[in-house]
């Protein structure tokens, strides 16, 4: 029995390889300090959890739900956006999906619009499914380069007219997974504006939209005039309320792209869970201060290890949105080998840079899920081990 030739191309999944590799070391024993994997350590919220327990005991919840989303579920988006980003103009019977968290949403949307020959241009480093989906469709991914010396902002410039006119997609994610980069209105106007002379579906990712600090909060890409014509956003509940496991989000904007992301839902999945739903609506509904409090939580730990690593020599400052810290590895060593060698001297484990896309060789990626405790842990390990920046 032979596998498809398409999974010839596409590599193991990063954090699957991470989490084989946590697994065989705990096994043996060893006290493993695990800051690679974007999946939050706090509870959800316990408003959340109290709306799922009550909407199970409805019995209305138990059979299938639209495709789509409910009705409630899909206002309820349509007005965090108007409340969050002052977006105000989005129709919630054809312009919002919902989704089983981000991942199947995006994916989907590879195999609703990209064809053999087709090109999607996507961000290097970035999310590896974009990659992925572009395979599995049967594209071509373009890579835009994300630099420290552009503020791991893609450049335009470099697509290749050829290309942009062959361009189906072009995928973005600000706050950016996995620098932690963050982008201006301004940016997104350029870039709402190249896809508007192309003619592409421009693709906002905005899992980290909550994930703010120092008081700065993301926009969305349907804040610029004309987004809407050729854009369409990703939403997920899954970091900003702790929420990785209930697996339930929305796409919104573009009728037509949210018609042809339907398209293929139907035929793949049958929805998401009502109960769940009803929960996500209660998420929605949070109050500001309780949000804060969260992102309070994954602050103080970036500030943790940002100055432990500054205390070490790293030439670093600190992002102001995500669950992430993008560090650069000392000179002399490859972004695999650092990452092997703070797991085999530390017992930490990071991703090395490599695994997000060729741009992101040179860095390891540190995730803020864990304890501070255990933050300060993993800076003590790598002072005693003598790892140092220079």
């Amino acid at each position: 029995m032979q596998f498809a030739k398409r999974l010839e191309k596409i590599p193991p999944y990063l954090f699957a390889e991470i989490n084989r590799k946590r697994e065989a070391l705990i096994a043996q024993g060893v006290d493993i300090i695990n800051i690679g994997v974007g999946d939050p350590d706090k509870p959800t919220p316990a408003h959340i959890i109290q709306a799922l327990h009550e909407a199970i005991e409805d019995p209305s919840t138990h059979n299938y739900p639209p495709y789509e989303g409910t009705q409630e579920f899909r206002e309820a988006a349509v007005k965090w956006m108007k409340r969050r980003f002052g977006v105000d103009s989005l129709n919630p019977n054809t312009e919002v999906i919902s989704s089983i968290g981000s991942k199947e949403a995006i994916h989907n949307t590879f195999l609703a619009f990209v064809e053999a020959g087709d090109y999607t241009l996507i961000p290097d480093p970035g999310y590896p499914v974009y990659r992925t989906s572009t395979i599995f469709a049967g594209g071509e991914p373009f890579v835009m380069p994300l630099k420290a010396e552009n503020k791991f902002l893609p450049d335009l410039n470099i697509i290749p007219e050829e290309i942009a006119r062959k361009a189906k997609l072009l995928w973005i994610n600000y706050p950016n997974n996995p620098t932690g980069a963050i982008a201006t209105l301004e940016f997104l106007s350029e870039l709402v504006a190249f896809c508007q002379q192309y003619n592409i579906l421009l693709c906002h990712d905005h899992a980290y939209s909550e994930m703010a600090y120092d008081g700065y909060k993301p926009p969305s890409i349907l804040q610029i005039p004309g987004a809407k014509d050729i854009g369409i956003e990703f939403h997920s509940l899954s970091k900003s309320y702790n929420m990785t496991g209930w697996r339930i989000g929305f796409a919104v904007g573009n009728a037509h792209a949210i018609k042809g992301l339907s398209q293929v839902k139907t035929n793949i999945d049958s929805g998401v869970f009502k109960a769940i739903q009803k929960a996500a609506i209660a998420a929605y509904a949070t109050d500001e201060v309780e949000l804060q409090a969260l992102m309070s939580v994954y602050q103080n730990r970036r500030d943790i290890i940002v100055k432990g690593l500054q205390s070490l020599g790293w030439p670093i400052e600190p992002p102001k949105a995500t669950l992430y810290v993008w560090v650069p590895v000392p000179p002399g060593y490859t972004s695999t080998e650092f990452a092997n060698l703070l797991l085999d001297k530390c017992g930490i484990v990071v991703p090395p840079g490599i695994g997000y896309g060729a741009s992101g060789e040179g860095y390891f990626r540190i995730a803020l899920t864990i304890s501070d405790e255990r933050l300060h842990e993993a800076i003590q390990r790598m002072r005693d081990a003598g790892i140092r920046f220079s």
